[in-house]
């Protein structure tokens, strides 16, 4: 599940910097900054997703070897 929760964050990142760097002025010139603010937010959602996950497949892989 790990893998899942990188990809996401990898994802929210990318769209953050390909906005960030391509597309500021369009953003800031039509009202739409707040789009950076939302894939910032998503990053970090995936944060405490990630840590979840990472305890998710510790539990899983310590029941299997029971």
């Amino acid at each position: 599940m790990v893998p899942f929760a990188v990809a996401g964050m990898a994802i929210w990142a990318a769209a953050g910097l390909i906005l960030l760097v391509f597309f500021q002025d369009w953003l800031t010139a039509h009202g739409h900054r707040d789009w950076l603010w939302i894939c910032l937010a998503g990053f970090l959602v995936g944060l405490p997703g990630l840590a979840v996950m990472i305890r998710h497949d510790a539990n899983r892989r310590r029941r299997a070897d029971d």
